[in-house]
């Protein structure tokens, strides 16, 4: 399978294109640059991609977007969050749209979302059943889905990919706070009693293979491991993988003050989220428990 990618250069997409090649895929990135051979350009904020440009291409999967949690929460910041997804999202919709339109040939949109569609969901377990929930990043997340309608209407197979806190090697979380664990600073953030949905890196690599591959599923899925934990329970298995004491708690108020808006949604608020999709169509997990992600991601930096 061809497959285009966006975001390729970004935490999911840098691990994905070499898995996607061992796994026998042909993948071509879609790139804001000017393209080197072998590569598509386009231009996401301005709505540009030739449709031409996806003749060859059977799938894309699309996970460019600014950073959730890389700046203060300002006006201006969140405006770039939704615009840099939906703009891109209905861009790359479109464009797959009418090469159908050309050549009537089949193709699957895999399209990033993320499971703060849900909201803050307390201890209440959700699956690809549950309605959104509130919230600014509830509302990214439901404008973002439906920015995929130009695919869908076309008769594309689209799946939106509903990822939780990735636990990856490098980047991501883990890049910021597994230092300050191994300096014996770590902590439960606000309460602790928040949930947080994970997966590993590798996991969501895998499932997203698992999905281009299969063709009888479309729709929302839920890209986190098996057993969401709270972030007091977090906190702890973080604590004994690096072999460091976490007793300095960070209270809500202090992450208010220094996240602003991120804070309240993106830290201190939870989702319990189950994969019931992954689980019910067969997806093997490589990690089941939080410990053992994060065990391989620290033996990995």
């Amino acid at each position: 399978m061809r497959v285009g990618i966006t975001g390729s250069s970004g935490l999911i997409g840098s691990a994905l294109i070499p898995a996607a090649s061992t796994a026998g895929h042909q993948t071509v990135r879609l790139v804001r640059r000017q393209p080197a051979d072998g590569e598509i350009g386009w231009d996401p904020a301005a709505g540009v991609l030739d449709p031409a440009a996806l003749a060859e291409v059977d799938a894309v999967v699309h996970l460019a977007g600014v950073g959730i949690g890389d700046h203060r929460w300002t006006d201006s910041y969140r405006r770039q969050v939704l615009s840099s997804r939906v703009t891109g999202t209905r861009t790359i919709s479109a464009a797959l749209a009418a090469a159908v339109d050309r050549d009537g040939r089949t193709r699957t949109l895999l399209s990033a979302s993320a499971i703060g569609f849900y909201g803050d969901t307390g201890d209440r377990a959700v699956d690809e059943s549950s309605p959104a929930g509130s919230g600014f990043l509830a509302e990214v997340c439901q404008q973002w889905e439906s920015s995929t309608a130009p695919a869908q209407r076309a008769g594309l197979r689209v799946v939106r990919l509903r990822t939780g806190l990735v636990l990856a090697p490098s980047g991501g979380l883990l890049g910021r706070i597994v230092p300050l664990f191994k300096a014996g600073l770590g902590g439960r953030l606000g309460s602790g009693q928040q949930y947080w949905s994970w997966v590993s890196l590798v996991d969501e690599v895998a499932a997203i293979l698992f999905l281009l591959s299969n063709r009888e599923l479309s729709g929302p899925v839920n890209l986190t491991g098996p057993a969401p934990v709270t972030n007091s329970e977090f906190t702890a298995a973080l604590g004994r993988v690096v072999s460091r004491p976490t007793l300095l708690p960070v209270p809500g108020v202090a992450l208010k003050v220094v996240l602003g808006g991120f804070a309240e949604e993106g830290v201190l608020a939870g989702q319990r989220v189950v994969p019931r999709v992954l689980q019910q169509t067969g997806f093997q997990f490589r990690h089941t428990e939080v410990e053992e992600a994060l065990r391989w991601a620290v033996q990995q930096e």
